[in-house]
């Protein structure tokens, strides 16, 4: 205790008084010797007294003199209860003093211990962590255990080496089997409390705090499987009875509005004894109408659900009924031989799901240690950002900034300059607490001064006690006991009612405002009024699902980042966060959308991640005040290199998305080796471009498609192969030609190759979305011109229509000859139908073109991820697609016309989309720069530089024993070129384009 050492003063004044009396009998009687021999044993005998009395009465004997000595301390501590204003002003007083100390004091740098557990450092939660306690002035380091960190290997738990300890998920039970939280240090904190975790948990089905026999005849608002039970189905109102635990409560009246309503709330314990708990303000919400929770603030929630005087009685009704479980949770866990024995600033955060039911009075149906979203729609991805935003708010709550010394000196030891002391206590201004009670006091303080995003569940304003607390009392006789009795408890009610005042009367002058409130969990950026300035445009954490490593790690100081996912992510989910709610975000453009799910392309990509200003009413655009990059590379398929025997495999379509049930998915084994000269290779070409193919690959097992050579991919059509033409037969095919294509980008995919293959080069590229017409293709001698259709930007109304886009592309190829010398090639990723092959063949015949070659490139595959902003089909949508395709494949041959497949060419390879919203291109154009590349690559990209998988059937499969290079293609092998067409599947429907334009040539 602080200021019991009485007996101590009563024995030095008792010493005093007899020493001169001693000093006048020795000048009488006694020589020198006596004399000191007389003083010893004087001192010796008044020492034996004061450890007799101090023994031999025990503890009883011992609280009574002690409270005998605190006597004059308690009446200055009465009055300061009756006076609140002093009350207050005494203990800022003593914060100060402590504050103060501390900036001056030299010491060790204050450390903090994070143990990640299942985390790897790279997490967004572990980086929460790390960031928020070194802003609060610690310098942290990351272990996985408790057994494999310094500070905490050799010691008890209580050593001074460290002030904050973080046990994150997987690192629970090493963090209790290492940590002896009886013996921490006062200033030492944790985030877990064994003891509520210990109540919490699940014995058969009933928490365990439920199984106490001194709780019998106790009514408390909590299922009794309330620890272990999933969560009823909204509307089934259990009742609490369980045997003689908890009789039934009785069925309220109904109020007007009801709400029925599944509620979870996120608590903040700070202390246990004396209990002290504050509430979130953002929770999950399901009402009867909702299929899954969403992310809300309470506040606004109840006050629309239930009016301004409901809703206060309700989210009351909240803090008493969870309270109300806490503290019997509290009591029923600490046994009276350790009752100071408590983690004096350890912290757990826990999650109460509860069910109204047409009353405004709850009941518990859920109650958890830690954070959980169990009912979002994506726990993972949504709920760790709410987790996370709830953390941040949890530490910035719980620890002040500091600057960074080793230690915060002890209320004890804080000293008035003058030596005031009260009551005969010193060092606390008269406040005669021991130094646990003063440092939880004044932790209780500042807490309630900057709430936050917080407010106070326990204790509850109102000086009342109820009928709970009376039955806890007279079942816990000894809880009354705890510390300095009732007087503690009555320091905490009355500090908690001074500021609830203050914050009631604050309330009442700016309800309008604290009834749209402080939201930055909601995920809203457009709330009404949200004008605020985006003074501080930094992102806080950028959040991905799968998570991302990123390179460098995240800080919201770097602006580029990369990273690499393997080939079978096809899709990133991302949720920038801005550090100020005032900033707003867009991804890729200015009224780009805040949060997306990404298709991932092979290879390189960029996501750009814009931080805006929307405050300036008059801008007609957002102000972009910051942009982040994130650079993306996806791997291609997983490779083995072909050594020694193999076998060859064959397949239609992948395992992840059977187009056609009724056929086999994935590799299966071909009946016979196909190479070259075999019996088995097709010796005939084909005589259509639609003939039905498949993907075939060697591998060491068709089992396994990570044992397959993917670089050695060819398709491979049914008793057939469409010839490949060397550029001397290309270019005198295409001689004096006229090549028009209408369609989409990955038609213009098409024309680009055509064009790369003619010229050896490709010079002139660009993304066109209206028309391009080229006339330098084969030195001048074949004319080349595009149309983009449909152009599905514009407004259904403002479209052009096929028909008027075609007859413009017609006119602008003028002169045109009505021979094959003339080539139409139409088609696209999905927007062909039927009806669009008569309304050419209406065209043309009206042109006068009727005799012209058409090529119909049929569908692809595309828009069969889930990307936001655009349509996504289901898988009963691809199937429905295939069937389309067929039909437009009849009706083309129906008109004849040439048709390409390319819907089965990109069936089995879905996966292998470049870089597009769509997931529907399968080529990019790229600018080659061959300046840069060193020499033996300049050889290399003209002797091997075929891309890998790119290969159709010559005569047989087309493996070769050469060499190959990646990401290259045979026909970028020119010094002369600037762009290259890449896209292996893209490469394979266009060389059979270009068998079908030259079949003359070809002698098919």
């Amino acid at each position: 205790m602080v200021c019991l050492y009485s007996s101590a003063s009563k024995v030095g004044s008792e010493a005093g008084m007899f020493l001169p009396r001693l000093w006048t009998l020795r000048r009488r009687y006694c020589s020198g010797r006596l004399l000191l021999l007389g003083v010893a044993l004087c001192l010796f005998y008044q020492t034996l007294m004061v450890a007799r009395s101090r023994f031999k009465g025990g503890p009883a004997a011992a609280d009574e003199r002690n409270k005998s000595t605190m006597t004059g301390a308690l009446e200055v501590f009465d009055e300061l209860l009756q006076d609140p204003a002093r009350l207050i002003s005494t203990l800022e007083a003593l914060e100060r003093e402590i504050y103060g100390s501390n900036q001056n004091r030299a010491g060790r740098v204050t450390r903090a211990i994070v143990l990640t557990g299942q985390h790897v450092a790279a997490d967004t939660e572990v980086q929460l962590f790390q960031r928020i306690l070194e802003q609060r002035g610690y310098e942290v380091s990351l272990s996985r255990y408790a057994e494999t960190n310094t500070a905490l290997r050799h010691d008890n738990g209580g050593s001074v080496e460290w002030s904050v300890l973080v046990c994150l998920s997987g690192s629970e039970k090493s963090c209790l089997r290492k940590v002896s939280f009886s013996h921490l240090q006062p200033h030492q904190r944790v985030n877990m409390i064994p003891g509520l975790v210990g109540a919490f948990s699940d014995v058969d089905g009933l928490c365990r705090f439920q199984t106490d026999s001194r709780l019998a005849g106790l009514a408390l608002r909590i299922n009794p499987s309330a620890c272990g039970s999933p969560l009823p189905k909204l509307g089934d109102v259990r009742h609490v009875a369980h045997g003689d635990w908890n009789p039934a409560i009785t069925t309220l009246n109904l109020v007007s509005p009801g709400l029925f309503a599944m509620v979870t709330v996120y608590v903040l314990v700070t202390s246990v004894t004396p209990l002290t708990a504050f509430l979130h303000h953002t929770g999950l919400v399901r009402t009867n109408e909702d299929m899954d929770s969403y992310t809300t603030q309470l506040k606004p929630f109840l006050l629309q659900q239930l009016g301004p005087d409901a809703s206060h009685e309700a989210l009351d009704h909240v803090k008493e009924v969870i309270g109300q479980v806490l503290r019997v949770a509290a009591l029923t866990n600490e046994e009276p031989s350790s009752r100071h024995r408590w983690c004096l600033l350890c912290f757990q955060l826990m999650t109460f799901t509860l069910q109204f039911s047409g009353s405004l009075l709850p009941i518990i149906v859920k109650a958890e240690t830690d954070l959980h979203f169990d009912g979002l729609r994506d726990p993972g991805f949504d709920g760790q950002i709410t987790k996370e935003f709830i953390l941040e708010d949890a530490l910035l709550f719980l620890l002040p900034a500091h600057n960074g010394q080793a230690r915060r000196k002890s209320p004890s030891h804080t000293e008035t300059d003058d030596g005031q002391r009260y009551g005969g206590c010193g060092g606390t201004y008269g406040l005669c607490l021991p130094e646990h009670q003063t440092l939880l006091l004044l932790q209780f303080l500042r807490q309630l001064r900057t709430p936050g995003p917080f407010e106070l569940l326990y204790p509850a304003a109102s000086p009342q006690r109820s009928p709970i607390q009376d039955f806890l009392f007279r079942s816990f006789p000894r809880a009354e006991e705890f510390g300095s009795g009732l007087h503690f408890s009555a320091l905490l009610d009355r500090v908690c009612s001074h500021y609830t005042e203050q914050r009631n009367q604050t309330y009442r002058t700016n309800e309008a405002e604290t009834q749209t409130g402080w939201d930055q969990h909601s995920g809203s950026q457009d709330l009404p009024g949200d004008k605020e300035r985006c003074v501080d445009p930094h992102l806080r954490q950028l959040y991905t699902d799968p998570p991302l490593t990123l390179s460098p790690p995240f800080s919201p100081w770097v602006k580029d980042y990369r990273a690499e996912v393997p080939f079978d992510v096809v899709t990133l989910r991302l949720r920038p966060e801005p550090i100020s709610p005032a900033c707003h975000i867009h991804l890729d453009e200015h009224r780009g959308p805040r949060t997306a799910n990404y298709p991932v392309g092979l290879g390189n990509s960029i996501i750009n991640i814009l931080v805006t200003d929307e405050s300036l009413t008059t801008e007609p655009e957002p102000v972009v005040m910051t942009i982040y990059t994130l650079h993306m590379y996806r791997e291609s398929r997983p490779s083995l290199p072909m050594f020694g025997e193999h076998v060859m495999c064959g397949f239609v379509q992948d395992c992840g998305l059977v187009v056609q049930p009724d056929q086999p998915c994935g590799l299966e084994p071909l009946p016979g080796p196909l190479s070259p000269g075999e019996p088995q290779a097709p010796t005939r070409p084909c005589i259509s471009g639609d003939v039905p193919g498949r993907w075939v690959v060697p591998c060491l097992s068709c089992a396994d498609n990570r044992t397959c050579d993917w670089r050695e991919v060819v398709w491979q059509p049914e008793g057939c192969y469409h010839p490949l033409l060397d550029l001397p037969q290309l270019q005198d095919c295409m001689m004096y030609r006229k090549v028009m294509f209408i369609g989409d980008s990955t038609n213009r995919g098409m024309m680009y190759f055509l064009m790369e293959r003619v010229n050896s080069s490709l010079e002139d590229w660009g993304k066109a979305h209206d028309s391009l017409i080229y006339r330098n293709v084969n030195q001048g001698h074949t004319h080349v011109s595009y149309s983009y259709y449909p152009q599905f930007w514009l407004e259904q109304s403002h479209r052009p229509t096929f028909q008027r886009a075609l007859e413009q592309l017609i006119l602008r190829s003028r002169p045109l000859e009505n021979s094959r010398q003339t080539v139409l090639v139409a088609g696209g990723v999905q927007w062909l139908n039927t009806n669009h092959l008569r309304i050419m063949r209406e065209v043309l015949e009206r042109e006068g073109l009727q005799n012209i070659m058409v090529v119909v490139k049929s569908l692809g595959m595309g828009f069969h991820l889930p990307v936001d902003g655009i349509r996504s089909l289901s898988l009963r949508g691809v199937q429905e697609l295939y069937r389309e395709n067929s039909n437009i494949i009849t009706a083309a041959k129906h008109y004849g016309y040439e048709v390409i497949d390319t819907f089965s060419v990109t069936m089995g390879r879905y996966k292998e989309f470049l870089q597009g919203r769509c997931a529907c291109h399968f080529h990019e154009v790229k600018k080659l720069s061959f300046s840069k590349a060193p020499l033996h690559r300049k050889m290399k990209l003209l002797q091997h530089g075929e891309e890998p998988g790119t290969r159709t059937s010559g005569t047989g499969t087309g493996f070769s024993d050469q060499p190959t290079l990646q990401h290259q293609d045979q026909w970028a092998g020119s010094n002369s070129s600037t762009y290259h067409v890449r896209g292996a599947v893209n490469q394979v429907y266009s060389q059979i384009l270009l068998s079908r334009l030259c079949v003359r040539d070809t002698g098919n």
